[in-house]
């Protein structure tokens, strides 16, 4: 592939092998007051004005560093001349949860590729990215003319105003395939390179939630015969398995149980005594009643001024103590697992499908505008973090290259379901065969629940459990009690035997195809499925 050639240095950074490196871009543009302009300069300095953007090559990256006293910037766009071939297909990630819409794909104008990109021609594999943990929100543009990084700067709807200070912007990153390396095993190196520190569960988690059956409507009796029913089918006494409460058991707010639970304290103790280790679902940004409007993000366009739900603004302090305390309560409660969910949608009003033409609303800011949406987004995921302590924390509708190194486990996928096997099929079966590179590379790589209820049939939700089981991802089972005879007992006994123990992971075999990869390699054997 002559576009190796223009786009990589190597260098051997102390390594007795080579480490690809991107070359300098060929322009750079910054958007300002919503319009691009050039800016001059060549290598490592380009300039517009008091706005500064150095670059500079490191052991295995290329760093991008802004300057901007005085100055609003919303975004950077790098660009590189490119020869890509006609035939090449493209492979982008999504900014949070996907919604079963990873594809290869010809190359579209209209289509972002958030985090990191991958370009096949039939017989190399290249890949682009950006670090885990960026301090920009950053998507590739690839056309067969020209490739493009553009680093989002925004704080809210409107640009970030940096002050003197120096903003690490991004390090980008990039590879080629090895010889007879698959587009697959190209993806799940990269994704190593791309994460430096990820932090993983000491063991495969799995276990059973109530949310595919019970929608909300559970209970702490709901609960506990859940959990004793299930408890038989775990056989692994060194790697026992989660039970989670999912929405339903919040009272005013998530510090406050509701009259169906009681004592949160009394429920994690009896879900130990039988066998499972408790889990708890939270949304630590919702607002209640009770919040003063100074304290809540501002409504963006397009939100009723009447809506039921606001949002507590992180970047006030008082707000992020809150948040800190709502996850120490959980702790406090004897909860040994926390999934923190809709947080990106509750920060930006806008689900990752909708972000096609921006992260969310213009013309609003949080109350600290001096930095950018990804920072104020891992600021508060630091903040979860550190108040979890030990334990595993789920993140559901966060943003995936923020989120790895800080939580052990990621929904990777939009919801699965026990009342539609093609929402299953569409959210579960494609983010699995297009994420799972980023299994134990950025997170443990949750591809959501087998909702095995009436509604869907066994043989349908037995295939699904089974990928699970077997590709090494977590397995989390959601049991409607009539759904649940002894066929499905058995099977799920055997599953989570699997799941209690480290699998290889497993590899779409027809993913460059299908977008719903039906042909996997599992374990050693070639495991064909009829979804």
């Amino acid at each position: 592939m002559s576009a190796a050639a223009l786009f990589f240095t190597s260098s051997y950074g102390g390594s007795p092998s080579p480490i690809a490196s991107l070359q300098f871009p060929s322009r750079i543009a910054v958007l300002t007051g919503g319009q691009w302009i050039p800016l001059s300069g060549s290598k490592e300095r380009w300039t517009h004005r008091q706005l500064n953007v150095t670059l500079a090559h490191t052991a295995d990256a290329l760093s991008v560093r802004v300057h901007a006293p005085g100055m609003e910037i919303q975004q950077l766009r790098l660009s590189w001349d490119s020869p890509f071939s006609p035939a090449c297909r493209f492979l982008g990630d999504q900014w949070e949860r996907s919604y079963g819409d990873l594809a290869w794909e010809a190359p579209d104008p209209a289509r972002k590729a958030p985090w990191y990109l991958l370009v096949h021609d039939g017989h190399q594999t290249l890949a682009f990215g950006v670090k885990t943990g960026a301090r920009t929100i950053c998507y590739w543009d690839a056309t067969p003319q020209q490739l493009q990084l553009v680093l989002d700067l925004h704080s809210g709807g409107e640009g970030v105003l940096l002050g003197d200070r120096v903003l690490h912007a991004a390090d980008i990153v990039t590879m080629q395939n090895t010889p007879g390396e698959t587009p697959f095993h190209t993806d799940a190196r990269f994704c190593r390179l791309m994460c430096d520190r990820p932090r993983l569960p000491v063991k495969p988690v799995y276990g059973i939630n109530d949310w595919y059956f019970a929608y909300g409507h559970n209970s702490k009796e709901l609960i506990l015969e859940s959990t004793r029913s299930m408890t038989d089918l775990a056989t692994d006494t060194n790697n026992r398995p989660f039970s989670v409460i999912d929405d339903g058991w919040q009272g005013e707010d998530f510090t406050v149980p509701n009259s169906k639970f009681g004592d949160m304290s009394t429920v994690a103790s009896r879900i130990r005594d039988l066998g499972m280790r408790p889990g708890l679902w939270t949304r630590p940004l919702l607002a209640n009643g009770k919040d003063q409007p100074s304290r809540l993000i501002p409504l963006r366009k397009g939100e009723p001024a009447d809506s039921k739900e606001r949002y507590i603004d992180p970047t006030i302090p008082e707000n992020a103590h809150r948040i800190g305390e709502v996850i120490r309560t959980h702790r406090r409660w004897g909860f040994e697992l926390v999934k923190h969910d809709y947080s990106t949608y509750d920060l930006f009003g806008r689900w990752g499908f909708d972000m096609k033409n921006g992260l969310t609303a213009e013309g609003w800011h949080f109350n600290d505008r001096s930095k950018t949406n990804a920072e104020i987004v891992l600021d508060l995921y630091h903040t979860i973090r550190e108040a979890a302590g030990p334990l595993y924390l789920i993140g559901c509708n966060t943003m995936s290259h923020l989120s790895a190194g800080i939580f052990e486990i990621n929904r990777i996928g939009d919801d699965t379901s026990g009342k539609e096997w093609a929402r299953t099929v569409k959210m579960g079966v494609n983010t699995l065969g297009f994420r799972l590179p980023q299994h134990n590379a950025f997170y443990a790589a949750d591809g959501d629940c087998v909702g095995l209820t009436t509604m869907i049939p066994w043989e349908k939700n037995k295939q699904w459990m089974q990928l699970l089981a077997e590709s090494g991802a977590p397995l989390f089972i959601s049991a409607q009690p009539a759904a649940t005879g002894r066929e499905q007992r058995e099977y799920i006994k055997t599953c989570f035997s699997r799941s209690a123990k480290v699998q290889p992971t497993g590899e779409p075999l027809d993913w460059l195809t299908n977008p719903r990869p039906a042909k996997w390699g599992l374990n050693g054997r070639v495991v064909e499925f009829d979804w």
